[in-house]
């Protein structure tokens, strides 16, 4: 399917901040490179990527009514986590917005923040993606850059470490999907080893 990438940029360039636009083509071009490295469709980890945020910045009573028209599975901790709404209503939206169809596509978007057991290959991209994009600058986005472009599942679990620590530090309530994914990517490390 051929989806219009000139006029996602022109939408996004219109609603988001500039900082947000910027992070939106960072994590974008960064989701093409781990596509490229590791087997997956650069397209569509590029529209994933670009797509991700697009509902970051609208209210909160907006994105919560988009959650709710969405039809998605939406436990209660991600009901009541602002932060993490955004993932859920912008996988509506693009559906909506620009007639995009492909689960994947709209999976990636609607889990990049939470993560989950059993992510496509898509979904693991645009989660590291938009983690390791290039203006992060977290302490030890080094490393996660280096694990990411080395051992994907070693980078999931990593990943879900680190999200999951920084939920407990600021004394967050965590969706049990987080909590499940962070469960299979060790179970998986440990089985294969």
């Amino acid at each position: 399917m051929f989806y219009d990438t000139d006029s996602m940029r022109k939408y996004l360039k219109e609603h988001l901040s500039q900082k947000r636009f910027q992070h939106s083509l960072n994590v974008a071009a960064e989701c093409r490179k781990l596509a490229l490295k590791y087997g997956e469709d650069p397209d569509k980890a590029y529209i994933a990527g670009l797509l991700h945020d697009i509902c970051k910045e609208m209210s909160h009573e907006k994105q919560r009514e988009l959650v709710l028209k969405s039809g998605f599975t939406v436990c209660r901790e991600e009901l009541e986590t602002r932060s993490l709404l955004h993932g859920i209503a912008g996988a509506y939206f693009v559906k909506k917005k620009f007639a995009v169809e492909d689960i994947d596509i709209l999976n990636s978007i609607r889990f990049h923040t939470v993560g989950r057991a059993g992510m496509s290959r898509l979904e693991e991209i645009v989660y590291l993606g938009d983690l390791v994009s290039a203006e992060r600058d977290y302490k030890d986005v080094d490393r996660m850059r280096k694990i990411t472009y080395t051992d994907i599942n070693d980078a999931m679990r990593e990943a879900f470490a680190f999200s999951i620590k920084s939920v407990l530090k600021k004394g967050g309530v965590i969706p049990l999907c987080t909590v499940e994914g962070y469960n299979f990517y060790t179970r998986l490390l440990k089985d294969n080893p």
